[in-house]
């Protein structure tokens, strides 16, 4: 990119720098620079964000694009859009596309269209099994050549303890993390919900928390025996946080997230049975929504991370049972964050900012979520204060389900830049 962005009057924060003030923001030629020449300001691209916050761009480690295979329900087109209008200029893919980015070829294909078609950085991960199936570890060695980030079987988790032993041993030689979709299987056959009064109520089969929790154990030993680093994906009950908490404490090389939605709503929300509440892992009671956020504010979950997961208005328009799980999540991130976070008191916006751009960086080693001099001049601003309607003409994804269409939201991106490009624009 060629060219001057001048960015003024915001209030600049910047968790890697420690910013946190009334300030400019420079770039040139798509990096953040200390300033610009009285000439370079005359050509620049000035965006005066008096009462906006200006912070580097937000970084999401877990995004399903769909593409190939599934571009129905989203493209890296629509879906690099729906995240640029989030705020979002960085994303890291899963591997459960069709077919599976189990092959360096896959991923390579996958790269050569996010280069082609997105807008903002994409990301790849590969499978720790050959077709997500659990039986056979995938080349992970060849996977390192083609420049993933992570591996991770998301939408799958592996059954079998020697595979899940072995993958780390392979994946700790190779550097790479683990990304652990957390679910005993066998203890959620048929289930579409938390288990508990509401789905006795509802007449819909329970998901109890323990098959999250057997899987975040075995994680845990796992990781103290080979060293290897692994994440806990989408983490929804309140006993897997205290194990991690635990865990951590003893220096165990586990990290995990936090959805939005597992931080704002419960299994309250499906009382209607709306199929855009149906998600995996399922919502769950108040008492764990209270036990994540703590989780978060404390440190034991490192991120905040969207799970954005599209499907089409026909695969969710059906019975709660037949309904896929999953919502999209990318455009509301930063609302329904501000909403159970920051206007709720429990954190203020700095450190919420950390959790978006600095952490999720570092937890995958990308050089991102800075505004440091020299860094790609990937930008956020947004007005926290900002009311709007989350209608679905404003929607960027292929897809629209989401709990939060015709609601009011307040917290809106006005403008996102990547590598000094202004990607996004609010109307």
């Amino acid at each position: 990119m060629q060219g001057y962005l001048w960015i003024v009057n915001g209030r600049v924060i910047d968790p890697v720098n420690k910013r946190d003030a009334i300030g400019e923001v420079f770039a040139k030629n798509g990096k953040i620079v200390a300033s610009l020449t009285a000439e370079e300001k005359e050509e620049a691209h000035r965006i005066d964000a008096e009462g906006l916050v200006v912070c580097p761009g937000f970084v999401d480690i877990h995004v399903h694009f769909r593409d190939p295979g599934q571009t129905n329900k989203e493209s890296i087109a629509t879906g690099t859009m729906a995240a640029a209008a989030g705020g979002v200029t960085t994303v890291v893919c899963m591997p459960n596309t069709s077919p599976a980015a189990d092959n360096a070829g896959t991923i390579q294909l996958i790269k050569d269209t996010a280069k082609r078609e997105g807008v903002v950085n994409v990301f790849t991960t590969g499978t720790i099994t050959v077709e997500r199936k659990g039986e056979k570890l995938a080349p992970i060695g060849s996977f390192k050549n083609a420049g993933v980030v992570a591996i991770t079987d998301d939408g799958d988790c592996v059954q079998n303890n020697e595979i899940m032993r072995r993958a780390a041993e392979y994946a700790s030689m190779f550097g790479l993390p683990i990304m652990d979709h957390c679910q005993d299987m066998a203890l959620t056959q048929g289930a579409v919900m938390n288990e508990g009064v509401m789905s006795a109520k509802l007449g819909l089969q329970g998901w109890p928390n323990a098959a999250e929790d057997i899987i975040v154990a075995r994680n845990i030993i796992i990781s103290s025996y080979t060293g290897a680093h692994i994440h806990m994906q989408h983490i929804s009950s309140g006993y897997s946080v205290d194990m991690l908490r635990r865990a951590k404490e003893r220096g165990v090389n586990v990290t995990a997230e936090v959805t939005p939605h597992h931080l704002a709503l419960t299994e309250e929300a499906i009382k209607d049975y709306s199929t855009n509440c149906k998600m995996n892992p399922p919502l769950r009671t108040e008492e764990d929504r209270q036990a994540l956020i703590a989780g978060l504010l404390d440190g034991t979950i490192d991120i905040i991370a969207t799970d954005h997961a599209p499907h089409t208005n026909y695969e969710k328009d059906v019975e709660f049972d037949k309904a896929p799980f999953g919502i999209i999540g990318l455009e509301t991130l930063l609302p329904i964050c501000l909403q159970a976070l920051v206007h709720s008191g429990k954190c203020d916006l700095p450190f919420l900012i950390s959790r978006l751009t600095q952490c999720p960086a570092a937890l995958l080693k990308i050089d991102k979520g800075s505004l440091s001099e020299g860094a790609d001049a990937d930008i956020t601003i947004f007005n926290p204060e900002e009311s709007w309607v989350f209608s679905l003409d404003k929607i960027h994804s292929r897809s629209y389900n989401s709990p939060w269409i015709n609601q009011g939201l307040k917290g809106r991106v006005r403008y996102t830049f990547v590598k000094g490009n202004l990607v996004y624009k609010a109307c």
